[in-house]
């Protein structure tokens, strides 16, 4: 995973105790009430909007309205780019099985994610972002032709390399039934408070990671480690980058489903400070026993807050995880409720 530094300097949000200080505007509705001010449509046979990057391209830089860009059905293959400019955008497709948006860049972090967002104030509704690089479904294809059909036996630890689907920085940026396709690096939850809804998110290695100050709520996380690692090798759920005891970043997963092919560890720490959590999630078999791994911070155990909190299924037996799991109960889980760790300001209730 690399650090990717220089994009890092592009939008910085200072974070105070759980909630990030945020110099956004606040998104005004349309006129008699709307919602939205004005609706962008895209159309791959419109002769005005065929590419979602050009009805992006069309909003003027410091909007502080919500304004629409609907998409029609269809598979658009393209790079999106939401400057940090350009706040209050609403991305809405038709339901994420007819609405994709894809590319396949990969090598960097900060270059090869299909779809990256900037600012603040920024909802998605219904749509596919995939990096098509080294998709697992491809690389069982290509064994198939070769006369190879043993699953599990692909051998893709080489070729493999960060590919990602979306990188989200901007504060106040929430997700609804959108789904989130790769093998490396899938999701690039930088920082910012970030809501997830009904969402599809499948990868094998680190496949949720950054410092986002984000909820997961009834996602359905998969695993595809079974299918493109070296038998035997499991995969990485997240990679958490937490930095301090201070730091309010942290990964919370609130019900939801971890399904998958193979072994998956449900994280290991990216930061000194690593923090995930699982609450009243359905755990499939796919999770390996010991549940986390230090990975490069080993001897910072102590610090992480990786926890399991009322899960169910056959992964979410904790007899045999690595002894440094935090142990909370169900009245100590307020403080990673949706209302306090993102939303003590309400934005949520005031999205479009």
């Amino acid at each position: 995973m690399q650090p990717a530094l220089k994009s890092l300097l592009i939008y910085t949000i200072l974070a105070i105790s759980f909630g990030f200080a945020s110099a956004g505007v606040d998104c005004k509705g349309g006129e008699k009430g709307s919602n939205v001010a004005y609706t962008i449509t895209v159309d791959q046979s419109s002769n005005q909007h065929r590419t979602v990057q050009s009805a992006i391209n069309s909003i003027p830089a410091d909007n502080n309205q919500w304004i629409k860009i609907h998409i029609k059905p269809g598979t658009y293959t393209e790079q999106l780019h939401i400057p940090v400019d350009k706040p209050c955008i609403f991305l809405e497709g038709e339901g994420r099985s007819v609405t994709k948006i894809t590319y396949n860049d990969h090598q960097r972090t900060d270059t090869s994610a299909t779809f990256s967002s900037f600012p603040d104030n920024l909802v998605v509704k219904g749509i596919t972002f995939e990096n098509s690089y080294n998709l697992a479904e491809e690389l069982q294809e290509a064994l198939v032709v070769e006369g190879n059909t043993d699953s599990g036996t692909l051998q893709a630890g080489e070729d493999m390399t960060q590919a990602l689907a979306a990188r989200i920085y901007g504060d106040k940026s929430a997700f609804y039934e959108c789904g989130f396709l790769g093998v490396q690096d899938t999701l690039w939850d930088v920082q910012g408070r970030h809501f997830f809804k009904n969402c599809y998110i499948e990868g094998a290695v680190d496949f949720i990671f950054g410092n986002g100050q984000s909820v997961y709520e009834d996602c359905l996380i998969h695993s595809t480690a079974g299918s493109v690692l070296t038998r035997g090798l499991a995969g990485f759920i997240t990679a958490q980058k937490r930095q301090s005891a201070n730091d309010p970043g942290g990964f919370v997963f609130r019900r939801g489903v971890v399904s998958g092919i193979g072994q998956t560890y449900l994280g290991r720490a990216y930061g000194p400070y690593s923090r995930v959590i699982f609450y009243e999630t359905q755990l499939s078999s796919v999770v390996s026993p010991p549940g986390w791994d230090a990975w490069n911070f080993q001897g910072k155990e102590a610090n992480f807050v990786y926890a399991e909190i009322n899960c169910k299924g056959p992964g979410s037996d904790q007899s045999n995880r690595v002894s440094w799991e935090k142990k909370f109960d169900s009245r100590q889980m307020y403080q990673f409720s949706t209302s306090f760790f993102i939303n003590q300001d309400g934005w949520l209730s005031n999205l479009p």
